[in-house]
């Protein structure tokens, strides 16, 4: 793993917001950089080189492939993770929150809370 990748990692798995990450997760052919699976998010860390060559085409059809099967791709510039990783993790886990099926609310016979709303 890269420097950006370790500092990531070393707070994704303190399971931030409750969420669970892998690392060098495999799907369909793939290996992604990190992966929150209830939430359907795959996270990549993008350096330098993901903006040279046909690396943004093949980028592009890889986050296509990864969709059809229901995961979003978020695509983190090493650099912000070195500039501001609070920042990122909270990013990080807002997109969780956002895409992970809620659950509170149903044991309780009710619909689950909308998004924003507190319990």
């Amino acid at each position: 793993m890269s420097f950006p990748e370790v500092l990531l990692w070393q707070q994704l798995r303190r399971e931030p917001g409750g969420f669970r990450f892998r690392r060098q997760n495999p799907q369909i052919g793939y290996r992604l950089d990190f992966a929150c699976l209830a939430a359907r998010l795959a996270i990549e860390v993008d350096g330098e080189f993901h903006d040279r060559g046909d690396r943004p085409q093949r980028d592009a059809i890889r986050d296509g492939r990864l969709a059809e099967i229901g995961f979003y791709t978020l695509r983190i510039p090493a650099a912000e993770i070195l500039k501001d990783l609070d920042a990122v993790i909270r990013g990080i886990v807002h997109a969780c929150r956002t895409r992970a099926p809620s659950t509170t609310g149903l044991s309780a016979g009710g619909p689950p809370p909308r998004f924003g709303e507190d319990l």
